[in-house]
């Protein structure tokens, strides 16, 4: 997946911003809690994802951790897009869930393409 520079960085900077966030929101929630698991997973996901699109040489994830990743990504896609439908588009508000839902569609394609390239062989 190739994406310039500019919107690597600004994908980048969304998932570190989001990862941050939820761990924040994790510390509210019961340890065993679905929330807390919830949560838990969504930071995996992005954390994954992050690695992938900035070629961390730690990345080594195995296929079952990228199918894994996939739901969370997904999720955030479903429930913004569903958010972002509440309203004009165009208007501020509609426009505020861009960045989010595009950072996320970058997140899951880079998924998609090591799972890809890791069935090739």
């Amino acid at each position: 997946m190739e994406l310039n520079q500019e919107e690597l960085e600004r994908t980048v900077a969304l998932l570190t911003s989001t990862i941050a966030k939820c761990e924040k929101m994790q510390q509210k929630f019961t340890e065993g809690s679905s929330r807390h698991s919830l949560l838990k997973n969504r930071i995996k996901a992005l954390q994954i994802s992050k690695a992938l699109l900035t070629n961390d040489p730690s990345a080594n994830y195995t296929s079952r951790e990228l199918r894994d990743a996939l739901p969370p990504v997904q999720s955030i896609i479903h429930k913004t897009t569903k958010a972002q439908r509440k309203y004009e588009q165009g208007s501020p508000k509609y426009n505020q869930f861009e960045p989010l839902i595009r950072a996320m569609e970058n997140s899951k394609a880079c998924i998609e393409e090591r799972l890809d390239a890791g069935s090739e062989g």
